[in-house]
């Protein structure tokens, strides 16, 4: 097995307590609503949210993949970070065996957050990945970020 790891920044203008809760904590209510043209539907299949809940994200058609399943690693609100593994997708295709992320919020100078996302992709075998899969992988979730951040400044009381 091959791991392919990458490193990612982004900046929201989100207070960091409101981030982690719309990105973490309320996700599963939040991104269907946010990000209606990728995502279908957030359930949890096993827990509520704990380390070891597993959650299954449905996609729209022509998304790229249908579904993704997540098993929750670690789960700290009071250093406001979060760690899940991708355990099982139609987007892995035989050449990935999972995906994991760990984030970190922290408190940006001018109020807003920075979020830290480390990213492991694990290769079947000895497949190598390539590097234009990952930055495609990475774009998706960052333009999903992106649309989510907005929906939440233009709906204040989501």
């Amino acid at each position: 097995m091959g791991v392919f790891t990458h490193e990612m920044e982004v900046t929201s203008a989100l207070p960091t307590g409101r981030a982690f809760k719309a990105f973490v904590l309320e996700s599963d209510t939040i991104f269907p609503k946010a990000v209606p043209h990728a995502i279908k539907g957030v359930e949890y299949l096993e827990g509520s949210g704990a380390p070891g809940s597993i959650r299954k994200v449905s996609f729209v058609e022509g998304w790229g993949f249908e579904y993704l399943k997540e098993k929750v690693d670690a789960l700290d609100p009071d250093n406001l970070s979060y760690a899940y593994t991708v355990i099982e997708s139609d987007l892995f295709k035989n050449f990935i065996e999972k995906i994991s992320y760990e984030t970190k919020f922290s408190a940006a100078p001018n109020g807003g957050t920075v979020v830290n996302v480390t990213t492991k992709f694990y290769s079947v075998g000895d497949i190598e990945i390539k590097e234009e899969a990952i930055k495609d992988s990475l774009q998706q979730r960052a333009q999903v970020f992106k649309a989510v951040e907005e929906y939440l400044l233009a709906n204040p009381d989501a």
